[in-house]
């Protein structure tokens, strides 16, 4: 790859005549940069989706083309793409329905708005993965009808369909009035009974590790448990009975559902499996009652995952926020609290707490010049990222904790350009802080320049339109092939500079 050529690609200030001289040039890996570009004329758009196949899917599914750019027998990816838009013709769909490649099949099957004889066509297609893609988005009367599909595969698409019925998706859960399944993709290739390697050595073999087939069809019917025990449209008189069900997998996916009666709540409280519990723990389907019991559970994953409850009473947080180790993280709680309530946190005798109201980033002028005052290091962190706060507020962080504080300091949005400066000179250098200072907008040449000494600052201070252009230029040498791209990419590269870079 010509890193060079690649940073130019997509650099905006890289004026119209150049970028046709560069796509003249340019081979598939350059024709994706240059993609990226959002100054494209259509003549230019044009010739890079004729060019590259994939190049021109990408352009069709981010809407750059039209159906009166892409030929189907030619293009069928880009058609694809289209049809996936909804901007494709039916009658691309209805010849694509017979492609030889499976794949493309496939992907039709994914599309919205398929005419009615080529859903019926894809029902029909003698290969199974085909029918289950069309399973997984189709409509709901379709969606019923393959519910009954003699093959598994498909049934677990239905499953996972959020448009199936929820009385379908009650039949496929409990088996009730529905014959078994035939076939699954294990039964399909192996003698049964089989148990697929999870290590399979085998390099052409598709089948998923652990999938298992003794006549029943095991590993896929328990697929189609965990998608249908997924799917918000599962009605709860078919999946509460599972809260007691072995597989822990199944009961985690029952304890995410946001529409949990209060009865399985009960239960899953009491799961042996900490992870279970933790799942319980985040949805905002629990009452107070349980938020609290589950907040002073005896696994600390699970107390974390109560500290991150929407509802979780403010008290409990309090307790939380020493034992959960939850570190600064702007919590769910925390963004929702009312004034009242914040200037009750930003009072609190303990710092885990001021730590956590210190995460948010619209804090009244007065809560937050006393955060930033704070005697503990951990809330000057969180706090120290807060917009508003002053050059000399800032300064007072650094001098009282240095190192513990620079770096959140150096990343403030608005950190003047002088003390970026001054904290690029600390001494001993503080990497976080070059790299830091490397992507702040505020940043001067003259800071910019002290990035360079490190290596990861200086990838990205290369590209940092505040750099000297005679430094860009000099930097397209550098042995660093993240540091070439970037300065290549810099808008400050001069103009004939990128005149004599493109062929």
């Amino acid at each position: 790859m010509n890193h060079v050529l690649y940073g130019l690609a997509v650099n905006p200030a890289l004026p119209s005549e150049l970028v046709d001289r560069l796509i003249a040039a340019a081979d598939p890996e350059l024709d994706w940069a240059l993609a990226d570009r959002e100054d494209l004329s259509r003549a230019q758009t044009a010739v890079l989706a004729r060019r590259d196949e994939a190049t021109a899917v990408r352009l069709a599914h981010e809407g750059r083309l039209t159906a009166a750019d892409v030929d189907p027998a030619t293009q069928p990816g880009a058609a694809l793409a289209l049809l996936d838009n909804g901007a494709g013709s039916p009658e691309w769909a209805r010849l694509l329905t017979v492609h030889p490649d499976t794949d493309h099949r496939q992907k039709l099957a994914a599309c919205p708005g398929l005419p009615p004889d080529v859903v019926d066509g894809l029902a029909a297609d003698p290969d199974v993965r085909v029918v289950a893609e069309l399973a997984l988005w189709t409509a709901p009367d379709t969606a019923a009808r393959l519910a009954r599909h003699p093959h598994a595969e498909v049934r677990s698409a239905v499953a996972a369909n959020e448009r199936t019925p929820p009385d379908v998706l009650a039949m496929l859960l409990t088996g009730d009035g529905i014959p078994p399944a035939r076939w699954c993709l294990v039964c399909d290739r192996e003698t049964t009974p089989f148990v697929h390697d999870p290590h399979c050595p085998r390099p052409a073999c598709t089948l998923r590790p652990g999938a298992a087939c003794d006549g029943t069809h095991q590993s896929t019917v328990h697929e189609l448990t965990e998608r249908a025990l997924g799917n918000p449209a599962t009605p709860s008189e078919a999946f509460a009975g599972f809260a007691d069900h072995a597989s822990t997998l199944l009961r985690l996916r029952l304890a995410a559902r946001p529409d949990l009666p209060p009865s399985v709540c009960a239960r899953l409280a009491r799961d042996p499996s900490p992870g279970v519990r933790a799942e319980l723990a985040g949805n905002p389907v629990l009452d107070e009652r349980l938020i609290r019991v589950l907040a002073a559970d005896p696994d600390r994953h699970v107390r974390r995952s109560a500290a991150f409850h929407p509802r979780v009473p403010l008290d409990v947080l309090g307790s939380l926020a020493v034992l959960a180790g939850i570190g600064s993280t702007l919590l769910p709680r925390i963004a929702e609290a009312s004034p009242a309530e914040v200037e009750e946190l930003a009072r609190s005798p303990h710092a885990a707490v001021r730590m956590l109201v210190a995460e948010r980033r619209d804090l009244p002028a007065g809560i937050r010049d006393a955060l930033a005052a704070d005697p503990d290091a951990k809330v000057l962190k969180s706090i120290a990222g807060h917009p508003g706060l002053s050059a000399d507020r800032l300064r007072a962080m650094v001098e009282r904790h240095r190192v513990r504080v620079v770096a959140r300091v150096a990343a403030n949005p608005d950190a003047p350009p002088a003390l970026l400066e001054d904290l690029t000179r600390q001494e001993p250098p503080v990497r976080k802080v070059l790299r830091e200072v490397a992507r702040h907008r505020a940043a001067t040449a003259g800071a910019l320049l002290v990035c360079l000494a490190d290596e990861r600052a200086r990838r990205t201070a290369a590209g940092h339109p505040a750099l000297p252009s005679r430094v860009v230029a000099g930097l397209l040498e550098d042995d660093d092939w993240q540091v070439v791209e970037a300065a290549a990419a810099n808008p400050s590269l001069p103009l004939a500079v990128m005149a004599r870079l493109v062929p």
